[in-house]
């Protein structure tokens, strides 16, 4: 790709002009020169980076038939990379990264100032030996008044990709670029692993997202919350982790459940978080909490959708009780293997708090468990990319209490939480529809 331009002559300000087209408008400014030498610099080392650019991504997504159609250096008027903006945002995939100090090197050589951030490898926080390995998230390179934001995703074990926070250390010249205007990098963000497209853009062959609209719509609800690694230790030292051989067959089978159901209500589009005793026993201990029994799943009752129950029963889990209805306090439980359960509480919203119900299956008496607002983020669990409430604290605290991080065996789901509220009784009319039992 270096030789893209053999075909048109070099004028003074270094835009190319194409033979057949006349004058090619828009292709003097600093933008698109900045993304050519980007693009011609990745592709002289083979660097395999792809653009995730959000402006320039909507834009091509509205004209993408036409775009692909394009062939090399037909354009003669640029649409995309010529739009006045700050940066334009790259992605790298590290793990296809192999000549990161001759990229460098040439990148300085090419005229770019560049600034690279790094930090820990949250991957190895959880060993002791490696945590503090420090691994590049994100480059920032200038050239004249335009800079390219390299964003550098790895690769994690749940089968997706992850970016870190551009976190400034002491000290970076907080003027070398408007950093307050990048789009990526404000938090640690999860994406899936997008499959790529080549395609020429303003007369430059880039690869995209070859579903440029599922990966515009992860932006803004990608943020990722690590695991407490540090926490989860000590609270190891403090409370010794059990290995029996119970513990251990109730973990994987918790595991196995909670991957089984993940694939389940991703199949149907349904958004899901862990919930209760999962969602504590990843935050306290980053691991499934072995006495509890039973995986539990939120979900917001806007997200409900009819055939829940049919496609879990379809991947071997019958519906052991349902109790409640979509209006009102709908809770669901299926059996999975191993006698381990899976519960599903559906989350209602009011105008100041959540809260999922709870009913009684001997006398029809009715709970709700009040939360404060909250909303998603990732995480990583038990090897997959899942979602978590990121107002992990206040969630854990409302439904355990301040004394979470102690340890309880016995737990009495309505009496122990100090969120629970008695909300009446079913009247005995409707209990053949609210309480289900199998």
């Amino acid at each position: 790709m270096s030789g893209s331009f053999k075909n048109s002559k070099k004028i003074n300000n270094g835009a190319g002009v194409s033979k057949s087209k006349g004058n090619r408008i828009g292709f003097d400014s600093t933008q698109w020169r900045a993304v050519k030498k980007f693009v011609m610099l990745t592709s002289s080392q083979n660097v395999p980076v792809f653009l995730i650019d959000p402006l320039i991504l909507e834009l091509i997504n509205k004209d993408l038939e036409q775009v692909k159609n394009i062939s090399h250096g037909s354009t003669s008027e640029c649409k995309f990379f010529c739009v006045p903006r700050d940066f334009t945002a790259f992605a790298l995939r590290y793990h296809l990264w192999k000549n990161e100090e001759g990229w460098f090197r040439t990148a300085e050589n090419m005229g770019f100032q560049c600034l690279k951030v790094e930090s820990k490898d949250p991957r190895l926080d959880g060993i002791d030996s490696l945590s503090g390995t420090e691994i590049p998230l994100h480059y920032i390179c200038r050239l004249a008044n335009h800079a390219i934001h390299l964003v550098v995703f790895h690769e994690r074990s749940g089968n997706y990709l992850w970016h870190g926070h551009l976190r400034l250390k002491g000290r970076v010249d907080r003027k070398f670029v408007p950093f307050r205007k990048l789009q990526f990098g404000r938090y640690p963000g999860a994406f899936d692993r997008p499959e790529l497209q080549q395609i020429t853009v303003d007369g430059l062959e880039v690869l995209i997202p070859k579903d440029p609209v599922h990966f515009l719509e992860e932006i803004p609800h990608s943020r990722f919350i690590e695991c407490r690694y540090k926490e989860a230790r000590a609270f190891f030292q403090q409370y010794l982790d059990d290995n029996t051989v119970e513990a251990m067959a109730f973990r994987k089978s918790a595991k196995e459940l909670l991957q089984l159901a993940a694939r389940t209500l991703k199949k149907l589009g349904v958004r899901f978080w862990l919930s209760s005793g999962t969602c504590l026993g990843w935050y306290r201990q980053c691991n499934i909490i072995p006495y509890s029994k039973d995986v539990d799943l939120g979900i917001f009752i806007q997200d409900y959708k009819s055939d829940i129950i049919s496609a879990f029963q379809d991947v071997g889990l019958p519906l052991k009780h349902k109790f409640g209805k979509v209006e009102d306090s709908l809770e669901l439980s299926f059996q999975g293997k191993d006698d381990v359960k899976l519960d599903i509480f559906f989350f209602y919203e009011e105008t100041d708090h959540m809260w999922n119900g709870g009913t009684q299956a001997k006398t029809g008496k009715k709970f709700k468990y009040l939360f404060p607002k909250f909303t998603l983020c990732w995480t990583e669990f038990v090897d997959m990319k899942i979602h978590v409430p990121c107002e992990t604290t206040d969630y854990i605290e409302a439904n355990y209490g301040k004394t979470w991080k102690i340890p309880v065996k016995t737990w009495d789901w309505k009496r122990s939480p100090p969120n629970v509220r008695p909300n009446g009784v079913w009247p005995i009319s409707e209990w053949d529809e609210v309480i289900q039992l199998y």
